[in-house]
């Protein structure tokens, strides 16, 4: 498994060979508490790092989840439709929101390890 990055919004990304899986930190839920709809975006979308692709409501707000890197959507959790608070009880595993095929790696290079993210959001 490869190393988990974050964006100073929130957002995290896992590579998984070639493409990256991306939902909100642990953090970001405990922020936005019981997470009730989960607007998903289309798979084929292409989009460039920062753009919004998806709104995550929960009890206290919808909040806009943004792309932290350029690519196509490839996939989206389905799961989610269904079920919205597996991004509660799982947001790193389970819970993610869709995943992209990068088309460029480097912009990974911009955002913060674990250890940054941890101390940014303390």
């Amino acid at each position: 498994m490869s190393e988990t990055k974050y964006s100073t919004d929130h957002e995290y990304i896992r590579l998984e060979a070639e493409v990256g899986v991306v939902g909100i930190s642990t953090y970001a839920q405990e922020q936005l508490g019981d997470i009730v709809y989960v607007e998903l975006p289309n798979v084929g979308a292409k989009l460039s790092k920062g753009d919004e692709v998806a709104v995550i409501e929960s009890v206290k707000a919808a909040s806009e989840l943004y792309s932290p890197v350029s690519g196509e959507v490839v996939e989206v959790n389905e799961a989610l439709n269904d079920e919205p608070a597996l991004v509660n009880s799982d947001a790193q595993g389970g819970g993610w929101i869709f995943k992209i095929s990068l088309s460029d790696k480097s912009e990974l290079d911009e955002m913060m390890d674990e250890a940054t993210y941890t101390s940014h959001t303390s």
